[in-house]
């Protein structure tokens, strides 16, 4: 079990700062720029340049277009993309689907995890609403 290692968990934790810094300074910007009203596009930046940073970083390694440290390869991918986006992780994985063929799968997966996150959502405002007494 390498992943027990102190130098990955590290190298994830030292990335997740990055990453979330990132997120937070990004969306400051885009609202102090575009407005409140547009702070969607914060998010919608964010959601689209992890997926390729993500991309990248799994391209090189994957198609050995460069050698990069596993430290380094979990520090951008893990440690960073995840703390910056989850959605950048989640469009490679559909994408790992699609590649291998499993183009069923690769849509409900898809799918399955946009109305299945809008069900979740809306039944936590609901919980959260009715679910105490004020």
């Amino acid at each position: 079990m390498n992943f027990f290692r102190g130098r990955y968990s590290l190298s994830v934790a030292i990335g997740a700062i990055f990453g979330a810094l990132s997120r937070f300074y990004i969306a400051k910007l885009v609202e102090s720029l575009f407005g409140q009203e547009l702070q969607f596009l914060g998010t919608f930046f964010v959601n689209l340049s992890g997926c390729l940073i993500i991309a990248y970083i799994f391209t090189m390694i994957r198609e050995n277009i460069r050698i990069i440290a596993p430290e380094l390869g979990l520090m951008i991918a893990t440690g960073f993309c995840g703390s910056y986006t989850t959605f950048s992780t989640y469009s490679l994985e559909v994408n790992k689907f699609l590649e291998q063929g499993n183009l069923t799968f690769g849509l409900i997966y898809w799918l399955g995890s946009v109305l299945g996150g809008m069900m979740a959502l809306k039944i936590g405002v609901i919980l959260a609403r009715t679910g105490f007494p004020r």
